[in-house]
């Protein structure tokens, strides 16, 4: 099992769903950053459940510094971090263990791993795991935004409810906003729609989806690679690395299907003595490299799989059809706790990029 991503600036995750503790270790931050304390709590915060609208397991998050730390500036020497799990409840899932929860990884790690896994909550499998993430991502933000990248999400479309997508000449006001917001919409009309699906869905003892839009704001052009690391392959890999994300596109993405060349093609122009765009089909990348135009892409989250109605499955272990209803503490939705999830993944990914063009130590400086 590899647990490692990253190349210039690693991340490795470790721990399960209901064991004692979850985190990571970072490998290659410079030295001499401050961390932000009442920042990371913040992204944190974001992650976690709250009111009907999430799961009733209630974690305080709380990031303890192993290594790597001290006064809350960075050593440049890896950073250990946990996030100790207060909450659980293995016997959740005691019967369960050999019923394969429809949606859930419960098969298939069976397969992998010879049922030396653990089952609970989806041991390793566990959205839990997203915890650390955003512990990492968040210290990698705030690098970033040193630099003046600006990173941001919205829950661009939940079920069939939908909001308009991002509109680029006052993208940088809308995601400062929607970096503080709890639920990230930009409509807020829309928002109450959306949060009353999400409340019927509980009702109704089912889960929704819904598409997030992220755009990163300031990202230099010339960063990323042709062909095997291109900026869309590394960030695809990063995103579909957090559970429930079954879809990535960038830009016009699939609707370039519908598209000609004429309409499709991003024509250039001189703005401000700079190359610019008229118009960002493509998403700020081309040829797998930066162009200077803000990136743009849309990411799936699928319902929630643990829901309480009944469904067919089987036992795996007696081979038999059977049928499970899952209970416990679940998500009705978990669109707006991943939004985070994913800007924070963004972080990392772009963070490793620029790293390996101007080196770890880069990423401490401030802009002059």
């Amino acid at each position: 099992m590899k647990n490692t991503f990253g190349n210039n600036i690693a991340v490795t995750i470790f721990g399960e769903s209901h064991g004692p503790a979850i985190g990571c270790v970072i490998d290659g931050l410079p030295s001499g950053f401050q961390i932000d304390a009442e920042r990371l709590r913040h992204d944190m915060d974001l992650r976690r459940p709250v009111n009907e609208l999430s799961t009733g397991r209630r974690e305080p998050d709380e990031v303890e510094f192993l290594s790597g730390v001290k006064d809350m500036v960075t050593e440049g020497t890896p950073l250990a971090l946990i996030i100790r799990n207060t909450n659980v409840r293995r016997g959740d899932y005691g019967e369960m263990r050999w019923l394969a929860r429809p949606g859930h990884a419960d098969y298939t790690a069976e397969l992998r791993y010879k049922g030396y896994q653990d089952a609970s909550g989806g041991g390793h499998f566990s959205g839990r795991i997203t915890a650390p993430l955003t512990a990492a991502g968040s210290i990698l933000r705030q690098m970033l935004e040193q630099k003046g990248i600006l990173i941001g999400s919205h829950i661009q479309k939940l079920h069939t409810i939908e909001e308009p997508r991002f509109l680029a000449h006052d993208l940088e006001k809308t995601l400062r906003e929607l970096n503080e917001k709890e639920f990230a919409v930009i409509d807020e009309k829309t928002g109450e729609q959306m949060k009353k699906a999400i409340r019927h869905a509980r009702e109704d003892q089912n889960s929704l989806g819904g598409i997030l839009e992220t755009a990163v704001l300031g990202m230099e052009a010339g960063i990323g690679e042709p062909f095997f690391d291109t900026v869309e392959s590394r960030l695809s890999a990063g995103l579909f690395a957090i559970p429930a994300v079954k879809g990535v596109e960038f830009g016009a993405g699939f609707a370039f299907a519908e598209m000609d060349g004429v309409r499709a093609n991003d024509r250039y122009t001189m703005i401000h003595k700079e190359v610019a765009t008229i118009t960002n089909n493509n998403g700020g990348i081309n040829g797998g490299i930066t162009n200077g135009m803000p990136i743009i892409f849309r990411t799936v989250i699928k319902p929630t799989p643990s829901i309480s109605q009944p469904q067919f499955t089987v036992n795996f272990r007696k081979k038999e059809n059977t049928t499970i209803e899952i209970h416990g503490r679940h998500d009705p939705a978990i669109i707006h706790r991943a939004r985070v999830v994913v800007d924070s993944m963004t972080a990392i990914v772009l963070a490793d990029f620029l790293a390996g063009a101007h080196g770890t130590q880069w990423l401490a400086e401030k802009e002059k």
